[in-house]
């Protein structure tokens, strides 16, 4: 499990936690003014949730896909924070643990105190994969990595991830900050350069799985 504060400004504070087996990145955004909070992503770990959600008041979870490792511990927050909890209607599954009350569209804005965070449908990873735009930073969930997209299971849903990473990811200025599902921050910049080096060299036509942009 580790813990730490990604942004503390004026107007935003946002903790990332990785927790469960898988290391799955969870992010706790604040208004530091009104204390209203948001959760994205709620992998195992409810109990450490709930401890650093207190002093907050937690409006609504945000789902960025419908992985197991993105939601495990949603049942066991409920059980404690009866908030309603927003996804894609895409990645509205049968084996999410209840019916979501929010389904996010592409370009909604949910407010947190004076936080916007806009919706950004990503589909590729999943069919309603979603990153969030805060501002300068990115909850990318596990759309893009330093050094590649997320992980894809056929080459059409590789071409997927590719064009919401370009037609949409890339569309935001270099200096955004991005903040995946798992492992380490990121910032447009510098994925832009590696997939440009990517994108000029040939590649089969059946590409997918773990893709890297440097090496494959």
């Amino acid at each position: 499990m580790n813990i730490d504060i990604i942004a503390d400004e004026e107007n935003i504070r946002i903790q990332r936690l990785e927790l469960g087996a898988w290391a799955t990145n969870c992010y706790i955004v604040v208004d530091p003014k009104t204390k209203e909070s948001i959760l994205v992503d709620v992998p195992p770990g409810a109990r450490t949730l709930v401890k650093e959600l207190r002093g907050t008041d937690l409006q609504c979870v945000l789902l960025t896909h419908s992985h197991i490792d993105h939601y495990a511990g949603l049942k066991a927050l409920r059980d404690r924070l009866a908030v309603p909890v927003a996804v894609h209607p895409a990645d509205n599954q049968p084996w999410l643990p209840f019916p979501p009350e929010i389904m996010l569209k592409d370009g909604d804005v949910i407010k947190v105190g004076s936080i916007k965070i806009e919706t950004v449908f990503t589909p590729g990873h999943t069919p309603g994969s979603v990153c969030f735009r805060l501002g300068d930073y990115l909850l990318a969930g596990d759309t893009i990595f330093p050094g590649g997209p997320g992980r894809t299971i056929s080459p059409p849903a590789f071409s997927q991830i590719v064009k919401s990473i370009t037609e949409k990811v890339f569309l935001l200025p270099d200096a955004i900050k991005v903040f995946p599902g798992h492992g380490a921050a990121t910032t447009l910049g510098k994925e832009k350069q590696q997939f440009a080096a990517f994108s000029s060299r040939p590649h089969p036509p059946n590409l997918r799985g773990d893709v890297v942009w440097l090496t494959t």
